[in-house]
């Protein structure tokens, strides 16, 4: 028969199961505290998420500006929203300048719809606000590329009530995100400078148009709210700019 451990031994033996023991509750501990971190900063995080994009919702204002749309597009004589094709040769995306096959930008004539949805543009975008005087059409174009949209009005509608309307607006700090309000008038362009005939009032985003007999706040709002991407409501953006997440 052997021999029973002394009991020196059975102590070490009980003194190193115990330590294990606490090795392991200390490590189930430290693990339960990173969980408990983990699922409070998720918790955190989620809450502050739903906050934001229950602020960012549509307010009561742009609520009733919604619901108005389709009556006052019919009496501004608004066209529905037209799909525009991509700029020929491949250059829908292309930036003017050195090494370009557009070393300028090329004549707005060249382009697919008056104003222009997309095409060849500057290497950087116009940033977003109202603009008094024409802006840059090539800084134009490219803001279209970033999701942006621009209501191009005709610079002789500029007393019109209408119009003040949709600048003040536009103008406010919570409304202005990737909106560009401007007049249209580059007359050195011929036609295509210039909006259609009988149109004062053009709502533009990358590939889609939609052209006013008269300007209408509400029809702006209603185009701006499909067309340019807001990320607290990104399921109500209808358009397919490429580059939708870059600011103007």
């Amino acid at each position: 028969m052997g021999r029973e451990p002394r009991p020196r031994a059975r102590d070490r033996s009980r003194a190193i199961a115990a330590a294990r023991a606490r090795d392991a509750a200390e490590r189930r501990g430290r693990r339960r505290r990173r969980l408990l971190v983990v699922a409070v900063t998720i918790l955190v995080v989620a809450l502050a998420v739903a906050i934001d994009v229950k602020v960012h919702q549509p307010n009561g204002r742009e609520r009733a500006l919604l619901t108005a749309a389709p009556a006052d597009a019919r009496s501004a004589g608004c066209t529905g929203v037209t799909v525009v094709p991509p700029y020929s040769g491949g250059n829908d995306r292309t930036h003017v300048g050195s090494g370009s096959p557009f070393p300028v930008l090329p004549a707005l004539s060249s382009y697919p719809s008056t104003p222009p949805a997309s095409g060849p543009h500057d290497p950087v975008p116009l940033d977003a606000g109202v603009y008094a005087t024409p802006p840059s059409l090539g800084a134009s174009i490219h803001s279209l590329e970033h999701a942006g949209v621009i209501i191009w009005y005709d610079p002789a509608a500029a007393p019109a009530p209408e119009l003040a309307q949709v600048q003040r607006f536009f103008a406010e700090s919570g409304e202005r995100n990737h909106v560009i309000v401007a007049p249209y008038g580059y007359p050195q362009e011929g036609t295509a400078g210039a909006l259609p005939s009988g149109r004062t009032m053009a709502l533009v985003a990358w590939h889609h148009v939609q052209l006013c007999d008269r300007p209408s706040l509400a029809v702006a709002y209603a185009f701006v709210h499909a067309y340019r991407y807001d990320l607290y409501q990104f399921w109500a953006y209808r358009g397919d700019a490429p580059e939708k997440y870059l600011p103007i």
